[in-house]
């Protein structure tokens, strides 16, 4: 039998070498490889004789239906896809500081005050760390079990006495974190590749077979992923993420992956003293001051119809155009991805004859909230506009729709939600694709063919686009959409 080859593992990255080096070539750390033992290769010709047969079922086989586990934190288990499934296991990460441990601790403290067993097991902080903050959050009187442990083994031997005491019924376990566990039979610091695997191995299989819901708490590198490697994120059946910044007073809990219900749906909290508080109106918290009837009407400022999961949000959409003194003018967005704004940039440029190339541009999505809709594309184009032209886009009015390379507005899904959303804020205008065949009270709509309609709506773009192109080689520049005579 050949000898086993040794192997060279990134911590960070998983990244694997077959001797070692300073520093990987796949995510650029520094004395990060590390030496594990060789795998044991899996003898060849394996015959089916020696295994116990499977089982297997039809499609038509009807399930036991699920009952979920509410915790009475409605933007909660609206995450979760309407609360906790018996036997699952979900992810959270997040940055440090984000909210992630106050959440959980809420979360199970309801659940334990409705009859669940509630597990805490800490890595990071004494129970009595953890005991103070639950009085400052006022859920001292929740009887949840509090243990604080780093041992894999003894872990599992807790949990089994636990769940042994609580004579059957929904359970809930939460491990703050599993870069802090480490299991007794792996030769490799805790927070390692190998590590966290094997630590996230277990803690899933007694998941499924104690039908409890197991919450790992999970760190963020760098480039933010969670744990480092996507090794957990492929175990579990919900990976949650929990975003929001420093400055801001909201928080977002996003489901980037869940088996038991709707993918990108997302959960808003505001952080308070007594801890993170539901919003109950989050559209409000993303719009200006003119949008919500408290100030007049600015310029470079555009309202965005969004759906997140299967939430209609509205969202400001801010933009800055200024002449630019740089041979390449800067091209800055927060909240937006950059490729799509060059995108959206080169169609009013090729298709609405509008010449962005002597402006800096700034695009901004108000509150900290990332957008990741290509149905974003006529808001912010209209952000553009409203900023090229200096003048104030339409009072009360929402934009949704895709914008193609052919300069088309194509049409989106959830339009009469999304109608919905805004007439219940109060605005009475939307411009949107046509062909949506969607007609809600209380609001009008403007359908678009072509983004060159669009532009109607601001008559001083050109103009200021053709005086911020004056003197950059733009005297060729007719100010025309392709196609149209003097």
């Amino acid at each position: 039998m050949a000898k086993a080859s040794e192997s060279f593992v990134c911590q960070s990255c998983g990244a694997a070498y077959r001797k070692w080096q300073g520093r990987c070539d796949a995510c650029g750390g520094w004395n990060t490889i590390l030496e594990e033992a060789p795998k044991v290769a899996v003898p060849k010709g394996l015959s089916a004789g020696k295994g116990k047969a499977i089982g297997f079922a039809s499609l038509s086989s009807q399930p036991d239906k699920v009952v979920r586990t509410i915790s009475g934190i409605n933007e909660f288990d609206r995450v979760l896809g309407g609360g906790l499934v018996p036997g699952s296991a979900i992810l959270i990460g997040g940055d440090p500081g984000i909210g992630k441990s106050t959440i959980l601790l809420q979360a199970v403290a309801q659940l334990a005050r409705r009859g669940t067993t509630a597990l805490y097991v800490s890595g990071e902080e004494a129970v009595a760390q953890i005991g103070l903050r639950a009085q400052r959050l006022g859920l001292a009187d929740a009887p949840v079990l509090l243990s604080a442990a780093n041992s894999l083994r003894d872990i599992l031997a807790g949990i089994d006495s636990a769940m042994a005491e609580a004579k059957g019924g929904p359970a809930v376990i939460v491990i703050d974190s599993i870069q802090t566990i480490f299991a007794d039979n792996i030769e490799s610091a805790p927070g390692t590749v190998n590590q966290v695997r094997a630590c996230a191995h277990e803690l899933v299989r007694v998941a499924k077979q104690s039908n409890a819901a197991v919450f790992l708490v999970g760190h963020v590198t760098k480039d933010g992923q969670i744990a480092g490697p996507r090794v957990v994120e492929h175990m579990v059946d919900t990976v949650l993420y929990f975003e929001g910044e420093r400055g801001h007073q909201f928080r977002i809990l996003r489901a980037v992956k869940n088996r038991f219900g709707a993918t990108d749906e997302i959960g808003v909290f505001s952080m308070t003293d007594g801890g993170l508080a539901e919003v109950a109106n989050p559209s409000a918290l993303f719009l200006g001051r003119s949008e919500a009837g408290k100030g007049e009407p600015v310029a470079g400022s555009a309202i965005f119809a969004g759906m997140e999961g299967t939430r209609p949000l509205l969202v400001e959409i801010q933009a800055l155009v200024a002449p630019s003194p740089l041979a390449t003018p800067r091209r800055t967005v927060v909240g937006w991805d950059s490729g799509r704004l060059s995108m959206v940039l080169a169609v009013l440029d090729a298709r609405c004859g509008l010449r962005y190339s002597g402006c800096d541009v700034y695009l901004n999505v108000a509150g900290g909230l990332r957008v990741v809709e290509p149905a974003a594309d006529l808001a912010v184009a209209a952000a553009l506009l409203s900023a090229l032209a200096d003048t104030p886009a339409p009072e009360r009015t929402v934009f949704f729709g895709e914008v193609s390379l052919a300069g088309e507005v194509r049409p989106v899904s959830q339009s009469e939600s999304r109608l919905k959303e805004a007439a219940k804020l109060g605005f009475s205008h939307a411009v949107m694709p046509a062909g949506a065949k969607t007609k809600v009270k209380d609001i009008g709509t403007s359908e678009l063919m072509r983004l060159n309609e669009l532009v109607e709506l601001f008559p001083a773009a050109r103009a200021a686009a053709k005086r911020a192109n004056a003197g950059r080689g733009g005297a060729n520049w007719t100010g025309q959409t392709p196609g149209e005579e003097d």
